[in-house]
């Protein structure tokens, strides 16, 4: 992001002066392929312009003697850009990331190319970790907070590299500037990162998420014979993360190799990764940690799984409304099985799946294809 480039010039396009330097509107190919299009006097970069990187990067803004000043925007090779304060050719100031599709990702502070006091790094679930950074620009300290999607509840306490180390439950009650300010409950549990393997679910099985707990609950499901589901304690808007779908780590194959009726708590982390809540932890006698693999199947579903980033379990999915949601309303997912048989790249939908999706495939029949919403 250091707009300085020492590179010996290669080529230059457009007007020269008498000295054979750019001088004027001029584009000039470095020996590494660096390429920077802008306004030049006598040699030296003066007025807006360009770089343009051989790995795809890119660095914009107004440069004065040579040096980047002011507002600079700097596209990575992915899409995503920084937007930051730039003192001779230097990110110095405040600055703003997003991500390639246009989500902010970043807010703080620079020095000398490095992050400094407090910053605030964005996940995409909404979730968010906040604190002073220390030397290194990493956030890492003892007063550090993980902040929950709905902005107030906060997990305060120790971190590095914005990983949780151990933390309580707090509330965010203000912000000054950027500065946050954090009510800690001193009653509270303690919270420490907690990421499951292929044979531990988890170290604190009966330690309940606070975030979820204030959202869901489990009671008998209204489904016909489907058990057990998951309620709404509270009503929710739209797009409101409500619970997490925690559990062991393992691999697709494991799960295509074994019998249905082994499956029933199992969801798709990624290419590699499925998350199962085997028995005996599918009772909440024995595993309460996170509730969301008790989300019943229905095909006009009120939520559905997303990527989170949780401060305690790691990456996993969570429940989100897609629809506003009434106290005590079971929440439902669509579980996205395979309709037919898939060839050998994973097993057919369970019997039970297929039931259920002729009986709505009829229902739909009959109304006209109409679709069903919530």
């Amino acid at each position: 992001m250091d707009s300085d480039d020492d590179n010996v010039e290669e080529v230059v396009e457009g007007p020269m002066d008498q000295d054979e330097l750019p001088h004027g509107l001029c584009t000039v190919t470095y020996s590494s392929s660096d390429r920077f299009e802008g306004h030049f006097v006598h040699g030296e970069k003066n007025g807006k312009g360009k770089f343009f990187f051989f790995d795809g990067s890119m660095l914009e803004g107004f440069y004065v003697d040579d040096a980047l000043h002011g507002l600079g925007v700097y596209t990575y090779e992915d899409g995503g850009t920084l937007h930051g304060t730039y003192v001779d050719g230097e990110l110095n100031g405040p600055a703003q990331e997003f991500d390639p599709e246009g989500h902010l990702v970043f807010r703080g502070q620079y020095k000398d190319n490095i992050r400094c006091g407090i910053c605030w790094v964005y996940y995409l679930d909404r979730g968010c970790v906040v604190g002073e950074v220390n030397e290194d620009g990493e956030l890492t300290g003892k007063t550090v907070a993980y902040i929950y999607p709905d902005g107030r509840m906060a997990l305060y306490g120790s971190f590095v590299d914005g990983e949780l180390i151990e933390a309580r439950l707090a509330t965010l009650t203000s912000q000054e500037n950027g500065r946050p300010h954090f009510t800690v409950d001193s009653d509270s549990p303690v919270y420490s990162y907690d990421k499951s393997t292929s044979s531990c679910i988890a170290g604190h099985k009966m330690l309940p998420d606070p975030y979820e707990s204030q959202r869901v609950y489990v009671g008998q499901s209204l489904i016909s014979g489907a058990g057990e589901g998951l309620f709404a304690k509270t009503e929710a808007d739209a797009n409101t993360v409500m619970a997490f779908y925690n559990g062991v780590r393992i691999t697709h194959s494991e799960v295509d190799r074994r019998d249905w009726s082994l499956n029933g708590n199992t969801i798709s982390l990624d290419e590699d990764t499925v998350i199962d809540v085997p028995e005996p932890f599918n009772l909440t006698t024995n595993y309460c940690a996170s509730l969301g693999h008790k989300a019943n199947h229905s095909f006009t579903p009120n939520c559905k799984y997303d990527p989170f980033v949780h401060p305690r379990f790691g990456p996993i999915k969570c429940i989100r409304t897609i629809c506003a949601v009434q106290k005590d309303e079971e929440l439902t997912v669509a579980y996205g099985y395979d309709h037919g048989p898939s060839g050998n790249s994973a097993p057919e939908a369970p019997d039970w799946y297929k039931q259920e999706l002729r009986e709505f495939q009829e229902r739909q029949m009959e109304r006209g294809g109409v679709l069903d919403t919530c």
